[in-house]
């Protein structure tokens, strides 16, 4: 495992940065596969809120969301533009989004985040986990989210946790409810091994060859995504490719 100084991870290599690039065509591989995609299990209709990456809105999930509205089930973006980092204003807003769909569909919500969105969501699983059926994870750095390639989001994580051991800690802990973090050891913007976590009997990892950038419309994510949301209430178990 690379580590950089004071044992954390080091940035995925730079030429995995220009890999990045693929993004678009994974995302046309996706249009190519959505026939076959179609067929993938249907679920009970429950409530998924999406999670964009950093920088970025819901038009980045709209993708993913419409296939699983097409599933049946009743998905929702966060609403809060683009995806400035943590500060207090979007902290409260996530928050409120998530209580306002507690309060709407009196049931667990399913909880999936790209990114800086996954450990978004994490956080919220962790402090209201009574109201979570599940969490997954694309590409969501909770173990080291300064083990990156990109400059701005390096200062940003550094400025905002470099100085926060204990939530840093906090980010690395297990939830209390089924998770599924999906990573791609050929990421360029964050160290893949910071997207996984301890596996257990509700925690499982799961890799995808693809794009960090691509990683949210990858065929083999909306596939796996569509297993795991299809699994009973209270009866998850790892997923099996």
């Amino acid at each position: 495992m690379s580590f950089g100084p004071a044992g954390k991870l080091a940035p995925p290599p730079l030429p995995l940065l220009a890999l990045e690039a693929r993004a678009g065509l994974e995302f046309g591989i996706l249009l190519a596969n959505l026939p076959l995609l179609r067929r993938s299990p249907h679920g009970d209709g429950h409530p998924v809120l999406v999670f964009p990456g950093f920088t970025a809105g819901d038009v980045s999930t709209l993708a993913l969301r419409r296939f699983l509205a097409s599933l049946g089930y009743r998905v929702h973006g966060w609403r809060l533009g683009r995806n400035r980092g943590p500060s207090s204003e979007t902290l409260e807003g996530m928050q409120s989004r998530f209580e306002d769909l507690t309060e709407r569909y009196q049931q667990k919500i399913s909880l999936i985040g790209w990114s800086l969105g996954g450990i978004y969501a994490r956080e919220i699983a962790r402090a209201f986990p009574e109201n979570v059926r599940m969490v997954i994870t694309l590409a969501s750095p909770f173990q080291d989210p300064m083990a990156n390639n990109v400059s701005f989001l390096a200062s940003a994580a550094a400025a905002g946790l470099e100085d926060e051991p204990a939530l840093l800690e906090q980010l690395r802990r297990p939830l209390r409810v089924p998770t599924t973090a999906i990573y791609t050891r050929s990421d360029g913007i964050v160290n893949w091994r910071s997207c996984v976590g301890k596996e257990g009997p509700l925690s499982e990892n799961v890799g995808v060859w693809s794009s960090h950038c691509g990683l949210g419309h990858h065929p083999t994510t909306f596939r796996v995504i569509a297993d795991r949301l299809s699994q009973k209430s209270d009866e998850w178990t790892p997923y099996e490719s």
